[in-house]
């Protein structure tokens, strides 16, 4: 059957800015995005948002920004008009140094070809707010309105999507679509803490955020407002600069960990963004502390010239270009893990309030309560199979003789003596008896300390290993036969590109003609291996992360395991000097505060809480 000869139209003005929209406006979320940073380009200290039916009904933000003119007001809602760009001296119009959340003048326009759209705009040196409203690109206006207060504009979206109904059947469920909502706005607030920002959906007030000083300390009240009070206490502070750029923000230690990444924020300049390389970044430098399928709690602001960046990739504007893309990656790295390090044996407090939280009081031992105080304690029938005292050798007490069983020889810094006044001055205090042959009870100044033996060797053990490793190399075997592997010419060019790398790693490859590597050595830790998998997985990481996490994680899971089976293990009875010697080294360890799968390796438990268990506070 014969094609039918294709005629070129010119698409009419409203067709384009629908099309358009279906680029910017992919949801309400996107819409109160754009709009809120228009406020935020527009100066504004305080942003109120309202909602109704997941944004699909009203949208209305309002805030008390510098505002807009009668002829300015006219103008914001034509396509590609904008007061965030301008041309140079000669003439040309810079799209690599945006320094404003928006740029494209796509937004407002977009919005009204899908929706029924109201802007009233107010500036301080006008007697009169002016109103428009362009409903279906139908413009009416502007007029004359009520003033709103000093200054400020307030932006009405009614039906959204109403013009296009095969969007508007695509969208997803009102909680859905509110949850999106509440994410960005909190995404946005997170990057300007000295802004304001309330969010209601139509029902009640989801998010009330007082401005906060532009400081370090006013963002850690900010992100704490919305990632939770535990954030505060449980966050390692980031600061580092490298060649003009600078990161700044806070990590969750290991143990405050989550089960998803969306608990990753990550700003460019101010911007929040959601970057590949970036995520890429944060799961290499905590690859050492935590399980597959935790992730860590971050909050990463990045400070660079324009220059170096491209916020120019999409309409939505989440994506960016770096122009050295390894410098950045680096950056992230260094300082996530310089600051782990610096945390040493800290663990998080949620680990300390989830066991006070799990502590039955009286009720646990069958007593009754009254409905004040703490009642009267009934104390139960002894169990007949409990006929050896709670306190019996080496399960509940210190004991200084018996058989050794950790190596205490290996740790030669200072032991305190049981019988030392100063004894429990140090971090994880002075051990004072084991129990179930598992667990190391140790006094603090303040409180106690409770260790599991094997998590905390087993780390002690893998930080070793990783020492030993980095002072005499990485052992290699070569291969009888070399291992050809076909990945084609791009995966190929990217995998011999980290040629060095690899061989410091014990991957000794070479090029093998056209797309193909050849593997002639492999590391010898990692014993018989899938050499066709492991390569082809690092090609994989380096085309969506830019890191060669495949082969870092193959060796993070054989010396995990091989710390694990090196360890003291649980059921051991140790020996005064040995758990001492054992908490020291975990003082002196890096990362100690959590085992090789970011399980927490103790937990202390403060004076003040325990006397709160028995009422004494």
């Amino acid at each position: 059957m014969p094609q039918p000869l294709l005629t070129i139209r010119l698409l009419p003005q409203h067709t384009i800015n629908r099309i358009a929209a279906g680029e910017v406006v992919e949801r309400p979320a996107s819409v109160i995005k754009e709009l809120a940073e228009n406020a935020l380009d527009a100066g504004a200290t305080q942003i109120d948002i309202r909602f109704e039916a997941g944004g699909r009904r009203t949208i209305i933000v309002t805030d008390n920004g510098k505002g807009m003119s009668k002829d300015e007001l006219a103008l914001c809602i034509q396509r590609h008009a904008t007061s965030k760009l301008c041309p140079d001296a000669g003439g040309e119009w810079d799209l690599l140094n945006i320094s404003t959340m928006g740029f494209r003048g796509e937004a407002l326009p977009s919005i009204g070809s899908v929706a029924r759209l109201n802007i009233t705009s107010q500036t301080k040196s006008s007697d009169t707010a002016w109103e428009i409203s362009v409903e279906g690109g139908e413009v009416l206006g502007p007029k004359p309105a009520p003033r709103l207060g000093l200054s400020g504009t307030r932006v009405e979206v009614r039906d959204l999507f109403y013009a296009t109904p095969a969007r508007l059947k695509f969208l997803k469920t009102e909680r859905s679509e509110s949850l999106a909502i509440s994410d960005m706005v909190k995404r946005l607030a997170m990057a300007r803490a000295d802004v304001g920002f309330s969010l209601h959906n139509g029902q009640r007030t989801t998010l009330n955020l007082l401005a906060e000083a532009y400081n370090k300390e006013g963002r850690l009240k900010r992100l704490s407002g919305i990632l939770g009070r535990d954030f505060k206490d449980n966050a390692l502070e980031i600061s580092s600069e490298r060649d003009g750029i600078t990161l700044t923000g806070y990590a969750g230690l290991p143990t405050f960990s989550r089960g998803s990444s969306t608990h990753q924020y990550l700003f460019i300049n101010d911007r929040p963004v959601r970057d590949k390389l970036l995520y890429g970044a944060v799961r290499g430098a905590y690859q050492d502390f935590l399980a597959r399928g935790r992730h860590p709690v971050v909050a990463l602001y990045v400070q660079l010239d324009p220059h170096l960046v491209d916020v120019n990739v999409h309409p939505a504007k989440t994506e960016v270009r770096f122009r050295d893309p390894a410098i950045v990656r680096g950056l992230i790295v260094g300082a996530l893990r310089h600051a782990l390090a610096g945390a040493g044996h800290r663990a998080s407090t949620t680990t300390s309030a989830f066991a006070l939280g799990k502590t039955q009081i009286g009720a646990s031992f069958g007593g009754t309560r009254s409905g004040s105080g703490f009642g009267s304690y009934h104390s139960p029938a002894r169990p007949e199979h409990m006929t050896q005292p709670l306190i019996d050798g080496f399960s509940a007490r210190v004991e200084e003789g018996g058989e050794h069983f950790y190596n205490a020889a290996e740790y030669t810094g200072p032991i305190p003596s049981t019988e030392s006044e100063g004894q429990f001055a140090y971090p994880l205090g002075a051990a004072r008896a084991q129990v179930h042959e598992t667990y190391i009870v140790a006094q603090t100044l303040d409180g106690i300390v409770i260790v599991d033996q094997h998590a905390a060797h087993e780390r002690i053990v893998y930080e070793q290993m990783k020492a030993n490793m980095a002072g005499k190399g990485v052992e290699r075997q070569a291969l009888l036969i070399p291992e050809i592997v076909d990945l084609g010419e791009s995966d190929a060019a990217l995998v011999l590109s980290r040629t060095e790398e690899l061989g410091q790693m014990g991957l000794i490859i070479e090029p093998f003609g056209m797309g193909a590597i050849a593997v002639r050595e492999t590391p010898a830790l990692l014993g018989e291996m899938d050499v066709q998998g492991l390569v082809r997985n690092l090609a994989d990481d380096l085309r969506d992360t830019d890191q060669t996490l495949s082969l870092a994680e193959a060796f993070e899971h054989v010396c995990g395991t091989m710390a694990c089976h090196g360890s003291v293990r649980a059921g051991r009875r140790l020996r005064a000097d040995e758990m001492n010697a054992l908490l020291r080294q975990m003082e002196a360890t890096p990362h100690s505060g959590q085992c090789n799968h970011g399980r927490p390796t103790y937990v202390e438990l403060k004076l003040a809480d325990i006397e709160k268990l028995f009422g004494r506070r």
